[in-house]
């Protein structure tokens, strides 16, 4: 019993509003199958909700566990987890902008609702998954791609043209929170229409039209907080809050 959580690539990331300490974005979530982590049920008698070598306390698969019980009050979730242990396979980096602890809560969501026949559609696993992380929702869905929005609750499949990519996560934590607030508090400023064209635009054209520094408004604030990504930032493209860089796979150049 098992299930592959696949990282993402923002595309794109426009922030477009704020909603009290939140903020609202456009984006363009892609699936990037070359990484993932495993998430696994097994045999161990538990006698309580366990992750191997892990700790349980603020680990986001064990906040998902508390959620879908909260959800469902179903007592198979208690009663399978006396005689399950969840093992994860990490192999996305963490504060890397691809979403892997997001990744890893969603897949633990939906295959618990496959092994228990908890019998809940996509839109009841991502209303639970919203309540544990912003990218939870895109997840669960699974699209190849979409357009993401708002504080990530509202999510639309989108028929893409993505490009081979080259992913490259340089060895630097970019905190997400201090990246946003940050941004906040240095460059904020909204631009919806240049936001709405992006949305309306395949990812390869978008790679095409606008450099690095465009792309992602959140660039200059973690080039700021994190020194290293700064020699990047007209040569690859950024990820979410980052420190992930990326570019077209058939693109050469230095990074200079």
């Amino acid at each position: 019993m098992k299930t592959l959580c696949y990282a993402k690539i923002n595309i794109f990331l426009k922030i477009t509003g704020l909603r009290g300490s939140y903020h609202e974005l456009a984006s363009r979530f892609i699936l990037y199958k070359k990484l993932y982590d495993v998430v696994e049920f097994i045999p161990q008698k538990t006698g309580s909700f366990t992750i191997v070598g892990e700790p349980i306390e603020n680990n986001i698969i064990h906040k998902a566990y508390l959620k879908l019980k909260e959800h469902t009050k179903d007592e198979k979730l208690d009663t399978f987890f006396k005689n399950y242990a969840v093992k994860l396979e990490k192999n996305i980096p963490m504060g890397a902008g691809l979403g892997g602890g997001s990744s890893d809560a969603a897949g633990f969501l939906k295959l618990c609702n496959t092994v228990l026949n908890l019998g809940l559609n996509n839109k009841e696993l991502a209303h639970i998954g919203q309540q544990i992380g912003a990218d939870v929702p895109f997840f669960i869905y699974g699209y190849d791609a979409a357009n993401v929005r708002g504080i990530g609750e509202s999510i639309e499949r989108f028929e893409d043209e993505v490009p081979p990519l080259e992913l490259e996560t340089p060895k630097v934590h970019c905190d997400t929170a201090a990246v946003y607030r940050y941004f906040r508090q240095n460059y904020l400023g909204f631009d919806k229409a240049l936001a709405d064209k992006m949305l309306q635009s395949t990812s390869k054209r978008i790679l095409e039209e606008f450099a690095p520094l465009e792309a992602n408004d959140l660039y200059k604030s973690a080039a700021q907080l994190c020194g290293e990504l700064k020699k990047y930032q007209k040569s690859h493209y950024l990820s979410g809050s980052g420190s992930s860089i990326f570019r077209r796979a058939d693109e050469s150049g230095s990074n200079e």
